[in-house]
């Protein structure tokens, strides 16, 4: 009788055995022996027990990565444009960034500990040969025809999240580098670098440097060009309100883009539309249920720049309550401290007030008495901003109800986490490049990065696992999954735990 060989799963493992039949006289029966061959791995036999590890990589936490970077095809358009050794050392670069950013000189030493020296072997990522890199990605144009790349490959023709922050950096030697309003309160000089995200990707698609001085309502222009150049048509652009013009108004309407803006109070138009329907935003016929909160919401045209602009006004009073109790409380702290001041000789009165007020200053009526401030709340400043509270505006262009628009234009936190991701989890602060194109190629490689990890988040709440696990610890879940290399060149993965098989079936994953 013939020799053969049988699997046998113990503990759900599956083990190779091999079968030898006899005939036992002694019984008058046909009996078998079976000797084990090894674990099952991959079609073969391999005795664990039998051969020691030579190399152990990190593997695990790059599962998720490897797939967005097939799903959507980075590396494929990365090398029609780059050599491909410069495209796998850009990639590990983005890579590293999303699962541990490390400082330059240290990306070869993490990379030779990990499964990408297997995937990408022989790759030189020294500091000095990494710099050189994103100093020729910054003279080139590989940023924008990756953009182009990708809006063809996934037709990006949805909602679109546009946004602007700065990006401090201590260089002398940048000449983008400017001062500015610096959203994050820092002394230092910046720049600023507007995003484009697919809300339903959940991916961003584009993105632009602009010197530090320049203000978010003068980069709308170039933005649209720079989209219709990418051939993005018939989307739908959601702007915050610091992009909110006359000018920016014209250039949206003109355009052949819808989009979603709040109308600012800064505006005289705007205020007199509200002042207008004040009292009439609280009629009961006007009142809707949103997400089992009332509203009052009242379709408004907003003439400005000889153009009319559809929109919608909204009254939600639990948020108006909200937002006096806030406004009162901080009003009221900022009396107390300066009340408590103690004027001396060589201190400016106004200077001081500027400091602890704030954007507070326009409600305070203030004088100097010997050592102390005198102080009067301005009654009809303070009425003015209380009359506005929980009370809001929406324009828009394109064909949207009143609940569309409030939903796609909330839908912009996308963004924002987006740039909360940049600089915080992905450590993009404080730039730390010394030449203009160096700067340009390290932002590419964190643009990269920031697509890969805003996937895998969106993937994380599409198969509903955002209730059990965040981003990191899903990745430090994962991390523990090993590639063990053998001494005789077999290459095992660690054994799955239950949390770690959970996470990869309903990510639709293999390990």
């Amino acid at each position: 009788m013939k020799k053969f060989t049988r699997v046998k799963k113990i503990n759900g493992i599956p083990y190779l055995y091999e079968i030898t039949p006899y005939y036992d006289p002694e019984t008058k029966k046909n009996k078998q022996h079976s000797r084990y061959l090894g674990k099952l791995v991959e079609g073969k036999a391999v005795k664990v027990r039998s051969r020691l590890p030579r190399s152990t990589y990190s593997y695990g936490e790059f599962i998720p990565v490897i797939h967005v970077l097939r799903e959507q095809r980075i590396e494929e358009i990365l090398t029609k444009h780059m050599p491909e050794k410069d495209a796998r050392a850009l990639l590990i670069l983005a890579q590293n960034h999303v699962v541990r950013p490390l400082a330059l000189y240290h990306i070869q030493s993490w990379y030779e500990g990990t499964v990408l020296s297997r995937i990408y072997p022989g790759v030189h990522l020294s500091s000095r040969s990494l710099s050189k890199l994103l100093g020729r990605i910054g003279e080139s144009d590989l940023p924008m025809e990756f953009s182009r790349e990708i809006i063809r490959e996934l037709g990006t023709s949805s909602t679109l999240v546009y946004d602007i922050p700065s990006l401090s950096s201590y260089s002398k030697l940048i000449k983008l580098l400017e001062y500015g309003y610096n959203r994050d309160g820092l002394d230092l000089p910046q720049v600023n670098l507007s995003l484009v995200v697919d809300k339903d990707l959940g991916i961003p698609i584009m993105y632009a440097l602009y010197p530090g001085s320049v203000v978010d309502v003068s980069t709308l222009r170039n933005q649209l060009r720079m989209l219709r150049a990418l051939g993005v048509r018939n989307s739908m652009l959601i702007l915050d309100r610091g992009f909110f013009s006359t000018p920016n108004l014209e250039e949206l309407c003109l355009s052949d883009m819808n989009f979603i803006i709040p109308a600012s109070f800064s505006l005289k138009q705007v205020k007199e539309l509200i002042s207008g329907i004040h009292r009439e935003l609280e009629d009961p016929n006007l009142m809707q249920m949103d997400e089992l909160e009332a509203i009052f919401v009242k379709p408004v045209t907003l003439g400005i720049g000889g153009l009319k602009v559809k929109g919608y006004a909204y009254y939600n009073p639990k948020r108006e309550l909200k937002e006096k109790e806030l406004f009162y409380r901080k009003l009221h702290e900022v009396v107390e401290k300066l009340k408590k001041v103690r004027i001396r000789r060589w201190m400016n009165p106004k200077d001081i007030v500027a400091q602890i007020a704030g954007k507070f200053s326009p409600y305070i009526k203030w004088r100097r008495v010997d050592k102390q401030f005198e102080l009067e709340i301005k009654k009809k400043a303070v009425a003015q901003r209380v009359n506005r509270m929980g009370r809001f505006v929406l324009l828009y262009q394109g064909e949207l109800d009143w609940r569309e628009c409030l939903a796609t234009y909330r839908s912009k936190d996308i963004v924002e986490k987006g740039f909360d991701m940049l600089k915080n989890e992905l450590k993009l602060l404080p730039l730390n490049a010394q030449r203009d194109s160096t700067l340009k190629g390290l932002l590419f490689g964190f643009f990269l990065a920031l697509m890969l990890r805003m996937r895998i988040m969106k993937i994380i709440q599409e198969k509903e696992l955002v209730s059990k696990y965040n981003l990191e610890g899903m990745l430090l879940e994962l991390e523990k999954i090993k590639k063990i290399e053998l001494t005789d060149g077999v290459v095992l993965t660690s054994e799955l735990t239950r949390k770690q098989r959970e996470i990869l079936d309903k990510m639709g994953l293999c390990a």
